[in-house]
């Protein structure tokens, strides 16, 4: 397909100071991408948003990773150039399509960007995609800048074309969010030619007695796939005068090795999957020792050794996180049987400690304000801002487990408890776009075997932790354009829910808020309360008057502080009591007013009356 593209005159060639994942989104551009999908999550979500801005691009945000990657796969079956981007974990999500996408293959270039976020900075935990090039059969690009993400991403269309196969582009947070120079290029027009549909039953009709063949052809297409990366360029030996260690590498650990070492010889892989042993071999033929340096997992060494090359890496580097240059210099020392000493230590910066917390006003606070002072609850927590939850002052979560975990935890919770005197209620906590992602397909389970949950469904109308980007459930697109606006309260209705046990409240209003949720705790069936209030970032918030504390009133009670708010603060004044007399001196809540949005929330908390309008 790739001959018949041609140049477009869109855009010249010019140099752009560009993140990697920005990078990605230019080098899918230039190669003719006409569709991409994704759901958000960080770090992979700038991929999408601005390929959403380039002309010439269809760009959405489906319901979840596994919807988006049946979206690209679907244009690709129309031979549209796509692509999805996602995080780690949405690999996870998408699997099921993604195994079988691994036989049927694709027609039109495919490429799955995933970021993976070593050192899970955002994440519940860390993973390691270049596994899924393996499990699934399929070639894996990993970039180490945003140079070569933006080179890699339009040359994976050409390899997955040559190859009729989906490409995953893996990058790591670092490589998604460092910035550098990247010469980006003209975008080459599809041709009309290359579109439309064919029908190919034995192809994409994967059936047992299709199944055979489609085996057979993935078997030569690893064959000329291994082919293909011993020669890439991506793969390459660079020379060193330092033999006594050489290293293996790829992605953004090549810059570690490079500055800690800057004459040693190493591979740096960047067509890693089909692993290019015979380079490995080459190079392990010029040095004492072979080190593998890799981010996360000892996937490379471990083939290595299969090979029968005897290779270090996990026994003298970290089984987690990011690779540093300290972390390099002393396991390189101990190979060399020097003394540790003379690695650099890593310097730790002095912060001021600033743990994650809700935004002033945020509608989360409320419902959390009372969850913390539930006693004898069992809460289930879910992926979002509302997973703050579990810290402080609310602590108000048992568990976190993955998106849309929340509600079938809390169903066997209460199949658990039935019949058990010592048994607790249950409440489930979940976000909007949560609840469209994964969400449904658990509350269907809940109402169908009647588990007595309490669902917290938080609708903020925006999918808020990733900045805030449109869902069905705020009537707006990507792009902006209006679209329907899903009715929570009718769609849990339709899921099973009975409509008496559907409760729309205001999370600003603390006493009825508190009153519904004791009320369908004591119900005997499965019941959902919508909070209704917009994010406090979107264009759907409405601020009002900010809030001050009357100090004569404010006795330090600190009621106020247990909504969470990062707009209260504590100072210390003196005071004269009313009975005594005598000075003393006290503590006080202060309010910052360029932060407070004036939610109100802190005042119907304060029990003197103490918080009025500026």
């Amino acid at each position: 397909m790739s001959a018949v593209l041609k140049p477009a005159a869109a855009e010249r060639a010019a140099a752009q100071f560009l993140s990697g994942n920005e990078a990605v989104a230019r080098g899918a551009w230039e190669a003719g991408v006409e569709i991409a999908a994704a759901y958000p999550g960080t770090p992979s979500t700038e991929i999408v948003e601005t390929l959403a801005a380039m002309p010439g691009v269809y760009a959405e945000w489906s319901t979840n990773e596994k919807v988006a990657l049946e979206v690209v796969l679907g244009a690709s079956m129309t031979g549209r150039r796509a692509i999805t981007a996602m995080k780690h974990v949405g690999v996870n999500v998408a699997a099921d399509s993604l195994m079988t996408m691994g036989l049927v293959g694709v027609k039109a270039g495919l490429v799955i960007a995933v970021s993976d976020d070593v050192g899970f900075a955002s994440s519940q935990n860390e993973q390691d995609t270049r596994f899924w090039g393996r499990f699934v059969h399929l070639p894996v690009l990993e970039p180490a800048d945003a140079a070569e993400s933006h080179a890699m991403a339009r040359e994976a269309f050409e390899i997955s074309e040559r190859f009729q196969v989906p490409v995953i582009l893996r990058l790591t947070t670092r490589v998604s969010h460092v910035k550098r120079m990247v010469s980006a290029g003209e975008r080459v027009a599809p041709d009309p030619r290359s579109h439309g549909y064919q029908k190919d039953v034995a192809r994409w009709i994967i059936t047992p007695n299709h199944v055979g063949k489609r085996l057979e052809l993935r078997a030569g297409r690893d064959a000329a796939l291994a082919l293909e990366t011993a020669q890439s360029k991506w793969n390459r030996i660079e020379p060193g005068s330092d033999r006594r260690i050489g290293f293996v590498v790829s992605g953004a650990a090549y810059h570690v090795v490079r500055e800690a070492f800057p004459d040693a010889p190493l591979l740096k892989l960047g067509f890693s999957h089909p692993l290019p042993v015979r380079l490995a071999r080459d190079l392990a033929a010029r040095v004492d020792q072979l080190l593998v340096v890799e981010e996360i997992e000892p996937i490379v060494e471990q083939e290595l050794k299969a090979a029968g090359l005897a290779v270090h890496g996990k026994d003298v580097l970290p089984l987690q996180g990011e690779i540093s240059v300290p972390a390099l210099e002393r396991a390189v020392a101990q190979l060399l049987g020097a003394s540790p000493a003379t690695a650099t230590e890593a310097r730790k910066a002095k912060v001021f400690p600033r743990p994650p917390t809700l935004c002033a006003g945020c509608p989360y606070m409320g419902v959390y304000f009372w969850l913390g002072q539930l006693k004898d609850v069992v809460i289930c927590g879910d992926i979002g801002c509302y997973t703050l939850g579990c810290g402080s002052p609310w602590h108000a979560m048992d568990s976190i487990i993955s998106m849309g975990a929340s509600l079938g935890v809390a169903h066997g919770m209460t199949k658990a408890f039935e019949g058990d005197k010592a048994g607790k209620p249950v409440i489930a906590v979940i976000g909007d776009s949560t609840f469209l992602h994964t969400g449904m397909p658990a509350l269907a389970n809940i109402t169908y075997h009647g588990g007595n949950v309490t669902v917290l469904l938080l609708d903020n109308r925006s999918t808020a932790m990733t900045g805030g980007q449109n869902n069905p459930g705020n009537g707006r697109k990507l792009d902006g354009s209006p679209a329907p606006r899903l009715d929570f309260a009718k769609l849990v209705e339709a899921l099973g829910v009975r409509p008496e046990r559907v409760r729309v409240v205001d999370p600003y209003e603390l006493p009825t808020f508190f009153k519904v949720l004791r009320e369908e705790m004591k119900a005997p069936e499965p019941s959902v309360i919508i909070t209704d209030r917009p994010c406090v970032l979107t264009e759907d918030f409405v601020r009002r008057r900010p809030l001050r504390v009357v100090a004569d009133e404010c006795n330090g009670c600190a009621r106020c502080f247990e909504v969470g708010c990062p707009a209260i603060t504590a100072t210390r004044r003196e005071r004269q009591t009313r009975s005594t007399g005598k000075v003393v001196d006290l503590a006080w809540a202060r309010i910052e007013r360029a932060m407070c949005t004036g939610c109100d929330l802190c005042a119907k908390a304060c029990a003197r009356g103490a918080i009025v309008p500026q």
